[in-house]
């Protein structure tokens, strides 16, 4: 397989690219990216057979089960640190190991309980972000590993990235699988 080939499917809809000023329609857009995920990622999984979940989205790549749970736990930390930002002084937030994260043996697991973290995490964190003002979206959180302060409206146009990703992780392979 060929790098050019390797990159589309390790990033189906391109990658994150840090937006310099995003106006208010792209947050709204974002928010509803965030707001339907739940929903749509559900959709995309519900039938699938243990040993389609089981099936990775690229060579050396995660499982469809590895990459629901991925973002059960990518999402609960992202609402932790909006939480932290709206309520503290820039405060810095603790990166931690995505990838052992889904080594672990609840990435083993059934995803219904993940789809249903994201789908509770998802519904709290939108009634969060729909109530941010402009001042709100300017706060942000230290992030050590990046170096950076990361602004809150920067992180809300990245997790729908996020979002629309994982779920073209899946709908892709569905895809070329032919399990549509």
């Amino acid at each position: 397989m060929s790098s050019e080939e390797m990159n589309k499917l390790r990033f189906p809809i391109g990658p994150f690219t840090v937006p310099k000023n995003i106006p208010q329609k792209q947050i709204n857009q974002s928010i509803s990216d965030i707001e339907t995920f739940p929903a749509k990622l559900r959709k995309e999984t519900e039938l699938l057979t243990n040993a389609q979940l089981d099936t990775v989205y690229r060579p050396d790549g995660w499982t469809i089960r590895q990459v629901v749970h991925h973002c059960a736990d990518s999402h609960m930390n992202s609402f932790i640190r909006f939480k932290l930002a709206i309520t503290e002084d820039t405060p810095t937030i603790k990166p931690y190991f995505e990838d052992r994260w889904a080594e672990l043996i609840d990435s083993v697991m059934p995803i219904e309980p993940s789809l249903r973290i994201i789908e509770g995490i998802h519904e709290r964190w939108v009634a969060i972000l729909q109530s941010l003002s402009a001042n709100d979206l300017k706060k942000g959180f230290n992030h050590p590993e990046q170096g950076r302060v990361i602004p809150l409206d920067e992180v809300i146009a990245m997790y729908a990235w996020h979002s629309n990703h994982h779920l073209a992780h899946i709908t892709t392979l569905k895809k070329n699988k032919g399990w549509d």
